[in-house]
Parts: structure tokens; sequence; C-alpha cells
């Protein structure tokens, strides 16, 4: 299935990569990057293994294992679009 990024999903692999690169180098920032990539990889072709958010109506999420991360998305007849891209110690995505 198409997965596609949300302008703010976009935004927050940037900051993500930026951030990591600074405080960790670019060892685990290049390896957090492939294993983000793998995951939405891995939506895009099993997009209903992700679990429902309560809070949201027709959202999933994925939790990265290795890293502290969940992954946010949609999924409709032609598409997984990623939503947002947060890290587990930030306070709830709350609507905005």
């Amino acid at each position: 299935m198409r997965v596609d990024y949300a302008p703010r999903a976009q935004a927050d692999l940037l900051e993500i990569a930026e951030y990591t690169r600074e405080h960790l180098g670019t060892t685990v920032a290049s390896g957090l990057e492939i294993y983000i990539r793998a995951t939405v990889a891995r939506i895009g072709a099993m997009p209903e293994s992700g679990e429902l958010v309560p809070e949201r109506d027709g959202v999933r999420v994925v939790s990265l294992v290795r890293y502290p991360f969940r992954i946010f998305y949609t999924v409709t007849e032609d598409a997984v679009t990623i939503l947002h891209i947060r890290h587990t110690s930030r306070r709830p995505w709350r609507a905005e």
C-alpha cells in the first residue's frame, strides 16, 4: 500500500534526525532513521497491525520497540498516511 507523510510527520523526521545526530552521533541517528523507515514500510504492508487510538477516530499507532517513539497514522482504501512521530516521554498527543 502507498505510504504518504503528512507535513507534520515530515517535520518530525527532520527534528528527530537533527536532535539525534547532535546529541547521540551520526551512527545512532542513521540507525534510528533506518528503524523508523523499516517500521513505516511494515505499516504499509500491514496497515491494520497498529492499535486504534481511542481518543482519535481512525488513527492507529505503532510503538517502536528499540527506540522510544510512536508512529501515528491513518488508513484509507489506497494509502497509509503517517501523521506524527512522537517521542514517548512527551505528554500525550492532544487534538490541536
